[in-house]
């Protein structure tokens, strides 16, 4: 079932019409403790981004593989969406949420929020 889901969604991001707004993200994260690897996870998400007067906004989301240290990978969902504003020329407030399906075990959940200062 997995595979038809993954096979679907690369499928889709192949085939979607190129529209301002839509973009692909490919990125992953491992995790070591000291120097021992413990894990990686790689998300392949389908995303949206536009903005709204001075309020910024994107959701995306879609497959999660992940590897653990001396076990077997899996393939899960994953998602986020965030907003960022304005506040000045230089300043800029973000927010995101973000979520991940975990298999035989409770789903995760994140959040971010933060500032940034241009020089």
């Amino acid at each position: 079932m997995k595979t038809l889901a993954l096979a679907l969604a690369v499928t889709t991001i192949a085939s979607a019409p190129a529209m301002a707004g839509v973009y692909i993200n490919a990125e992953s994260n491992a995790s070591y403790t000291g120097n021992d690897y413990t894990s990686r996870t790689t998300d392949l998400h389908l995303g949206y981004e536009g903005d709204v007067g001075s309020l910024g906004y994107y959701i995306q989301g879609g497959p999660a593989f992940t590897d653990v240290d001396a076990g077997d990978g899996n393939t899960n969902l994953s998602g986020k969406g965030g907003l960022s504003v304005a506040a000045s020329e230089k300043l800029s407030l973000y927010g995101e949420l973000s979520f991940a399906q975990v298999e035989d075990a409770e789903n995760t959940y994140g959040t971010k929020i933060g500032a940034k200062y241009k020089f």
